[in-house]
């Protein structure tokens, strides 16, 4: 899949998002709002990476860790969206500089 068929995907689960916040509580989540779901996110994939690295006891590790690392990625793409970056073409941009400091 294309990233760019990834993030209009990630964008329509968003949007289905928006609209059940709406109807629960009147409005969308805001920015910061996301951010924290997505440190919440992070937080949990921390505990599944020890557990990957037998440091903790879950079960199902790999699923979860498979789930949790798209739940992170959704929200990036969500979050990018939401303060206009276009995250592909950053993504690249930035890829190329790290690129560029290994060659030194």
């Amino acid at each position: 899949m294309e990233f760019e068929n990834i993030i209009k995907r990630a964008l329509e689960v968003r949007e289905k998002y928006g609209q059940y916040e709406r109807e629960k509580s009147g409005r969308e989540w805001t920015g910061p709002e996301i951010l924290q779901g997505f440190v919440g996110d992070v937080g949990d994939l921390s505990k599944l990476i020890l557990a990957k690295e037998g440091r903790r006891d879950i079960q199902d590790v790999d699923a979860k860790l498979a789930h949790e690392l798209s739940d992170c990625l959704w929200s990036i793409i969500v979050l990018a969206d939401k303060y206009d970056v276009n995250l592909e073409q950053s993504f690249l941009k930035t890829m190329d500089e790290l690129d560029g400091r290994l060659d030194g």
